[in-house]
């Protein structure tokens, strides 16, 4: 496979949606705002493509708790952004041979936010995210959007993600090559993609053998 630049997926990707730290989360939100506002939240499909403080106004919550909310997902975020191992090498190995490295994550703004303070910070030519952009993937916009931040065209490109909102389809639909990761051992998280007929690997330095 040969490429100008690797795109990347964020959570369960790079990083690890971590459960517990997302029921800890989910807990302190729901003892501020209402034990329904998980669902309320999961139901608002503008969530991830608004402000943050947009998106919980519109999900019903109050005005002067929004602060409080905003307070306790930053928590969650900040100690949420662990690269998986291997990942920040293999970031740094691709752009050492010459690859550019782009990123595009479905997120909440706390993401951007909370990004000067991870160990991820000037690892990519360009970061997309869809609270900032205000759409998400499988939008084929936000694929060619990072594509013309990198300066590549769409077919020059890869992505590699676990699957989620059906990114993996969404990057071939626009000319890109897909790989798929997903954990040693185990399937894929999401039932679209357990039968993926593309490059699959399950370790982020696994990339590097994918794409040459």
């Amino acid at each position: 496979m040969r490429v100008k630049a690797v795109i990347f997926d964020l959570w369960e990707t790079l990083i690890d949606w971590d459960q517990e730290l997302a029921r800890v989360m989910q807990q302190r939100m729901a003892e501020l705002v209402g034990g329904d506002f998980q669902d309320r939240w999961s139901a608002y499909r503008n969530r991830y493509n608004e402000p943050i403080r947009t998106a919980l106004a519109n999900t019903g919550v109050p005005r002067t708790l929004i602060e409080d909310v905003c307070a306790v997902r930053a928590e969650y975020v900040r100690a949420s952004l662990v690269p998986r191992e291997g990942a920040i090498e293999t970031l740094r190995t691709l752009r050492e041979r010459g690859y550019l490295v782009g990123l595009i994550t479905v997120c909440t703004e706390e993401v951007e936010t909370q990004w000067a303070s991870s160990e991820f910070v000037g690892l990519f030519d360009a970061e997309v995210f869809s609270s900032s952009v205000g759409m998400s993937k499988p939008d084929p916009r936000i694929y060619q959007h990072c594509c013309e931040l990198l300066g590549v065209e769409p077919y020059e490109a890869v992505f590699v993600g676990d699957g989620a909102n059906d990114e993996l389809a969404g990057a071939r639909r626009v000319g890109m090559e897909a790989i798929l990761i997903h954990r040693a051992g185990e399937d894929p998280l999401w039932p679209e993609v357990l039968d993926w007929d593309g490059p699959r690997v399950t370790s982020i330095p696994g990339v590097l053998d994918v794409v040459r």
